[in-house]
């Protein structure tokens, strides 16, 4: 019998880089190692910490032969599909996060979407996701959680999305995450506690995996009495009202 023939596009592989600066393989499996050693082309958020990644992890391989492209804010979407051409040549491709797991509150989810269209095999591999790890640290719902990326700026408005989220978490028992730009943290942290009801759970999940990890859970009336600095510190919130 004939044997199938190959599939002669390479694979998107969705590779998880570190929380913050520590020691890469204390966090990481070794077969994101084995991947970026075999793999030359990427897409990143920002090139020269993947550069900075890719040497911390493998310090052998040849940074000029790294082809990369980037994806933020400031590329243009007609550009992405291009990206992808390696891997219709047969040759694989890295998505890179600055930190994290891309395409989870990360642009390169795009350039997922574009891979899925051209039937470009993808393969998430296993890595540290600080959303998971809160809520895994939480104490809240599990079973039924929302993740709400970043609330508005403006003063009002955001005032009106923490009492929505709040009124969503009781009548539908889920819990609520979100995240701020960590040099606002500490103003959020005042807002939370001058707008969630007292009974309303807050979970602080800060500096997750680093040796300054912080993760607590209380009510906010038991928060009031306490002060945090969050200052610059990536923090990931989790309301839950019962």
């Amino acid at each position: 019998m004939d044997s199938k023939p190959l599939d002669p596009k390479g694979k998107l592989y969705l590779i998880p880089t570190r929380l913050g600066d520590d020691v890469p393989l204390e966090v990481l499996p070794i077969s994101i190692k084995k991947v970026l050693e075999q793999v030359n082309h990427y897409i990143v958020e920002n090139e020269k910490q993947a550069r900075r990644f890719i040497k911390k992890v493998s310090p052998s391989k040849s940074q000029k032969s790294l082809v990369i492209r980037t994806v933020n804010k400031y590329t243009e979407p007609t550009e992405m599909p291009g990206y992808l051409t390696p891997c219709l040549n047969g040759e694989s491709i890295g998505l890179l996060s600055d930190a994290g797991c891309p395409g989870i509150a990360d642009p390169g989810a795009e350039v997922v979407k574009l891979a899925h269209e051209k039937d470009i095999p993808v393969i998430p591999l296993v890595g540290p996701s600080s959303i998971l790890l809160a809520m895994m640290s939480s104490g809240m719902n599990g079973q039924s959680f929302t993740f709400n990326g970043y609330l508005p700026i403006d003063k009002n408005e955001r005032k009106s999305s923490i009492k929505q989220l709040e009124r969503i978490s009781f009548e539908k028992n889920q819990s609520q995450i979100f995240i701020e730009t960590p040099y606002r943290n500490d103003k959020m942290f005042a807002d939370l506690k001058a707008i969630l009801n007292d009974n309303t759970r807050l979970c602080i999940a800060c500096d997750i995996t680093l040796t300054t990890e912080f993760i607590s859970t209380k009510t906010i009336k038991e928060w009031k009495s306490k002060e945090l600095d969050l200052h610059k510190r990536p923090t990931i919130y989790i309301i839950h009202k019962d």
